[in-house]
């Protein structure tokens, strides 16, 4: 049997809300076990402004593993509208750039899926939307894998916020089908702020939904957390929570 792959899975940091304990915290669990990847499920800032980016990036490149990073709603322009309608995305992409990395996993690939919208047909512009363009791009990325583990991430869940169906996700549904059918074993995601672990049927086919938590003060029903995976022929997945204050 080959070495595990221990994979970090954590979401919304939200820098310019961050938790710094929860944060050093993270880091020093990276430290000590270093992990074969950590991927970041997106809402990396608060209001996607420039300091809170500078922040974020120098934490990410402190980390002892390499990191997967994803866009969320918060990373977006949020008062410079010009901007978020313009260039949406150029901020988020500095960060990318510099901190971004192909995770290069024995047995597990991880594709990404972009779930983020500058607008939408309706008011709360911070919902989930997925396009048929960024579907396409993550079904050929998922017929293109030939791991034996493949994982979706993206930042909204693609059904409900407990991975129940009818979520808020416009077209999740339908791409969550769309992936099943292609290959994929477990979608990773974020935003809800608390983690889940559930399987759903997907247009006739099983598939696993994981939520992780959040390293912000933005908490909900849950401490500060993340989640860590492991493959070993599985997939088991541990929530990790911060020790309470």
């Amino acid at each position: 049997m080959p070495q595990p792959v221990t994979l970090f899975h954590v979401s919304d940091l939200h820098f310019g809300a961050e938790d710094r304990e929860a944060l050093d915290w993270f880091a020093d669990e990276v430290a000590r076990e270093r992990p074969d990847g950590i991927v970041c499920t997106g809402d990396i800032t608060m209001r996607a402004r420039h300091r809170e980016f500078a922040a974020a990036t120098h934490w990410l490149a402190a980390l002892a593993a390499p990191v997967m990073v994803l866009p969320g709603n918060h990373d977006m322009p949020y008062f410079n509208l010009v901007e978020r309608f313009t260039r949406p995305y150029a901020r988020y992409r500095r960060l990318h750039a510099s901190n971004h990395r192909d995770l290069a996993l024995h047995g597990v690939a991880v594709i990404g899926l972009k779930t983020i919208a500058r607008a939408q047909w309706r008011l709360n512009w911070s919902k989930g939307r997925v396009s048929s363009v960024d579907l396409g791009a993550t079904l050929d990325a998922l017929g293109a894998a030939s791991a034996p583990m493949r994982l979706v991430a993206c930042h909204h869940p693609l059904t409900g916020a407990n991975g129940a169906a009818g979520g808020s996700t416009h077209g999740g549904t339908a791409a969550l089908a769309a992936l099943a059918a292609a290959g994929a074993d477990a979608v990773l995601s974020g935003h809800v702020h608390d983690p889940f672990d559930l399987v759903v049927d997907a247009g006739g086919r099983p598939i696993r939904l994981i939520g992780a938590g959040t390293l912000s003060e933005r908490v909900r029903a849950t401490p500060p957390s993340y989640n860590r995976l492991v493959y070993d022929g599985g997939l088991h997945v541990e929530h990790r929570l911060a020790s309470p204050r």
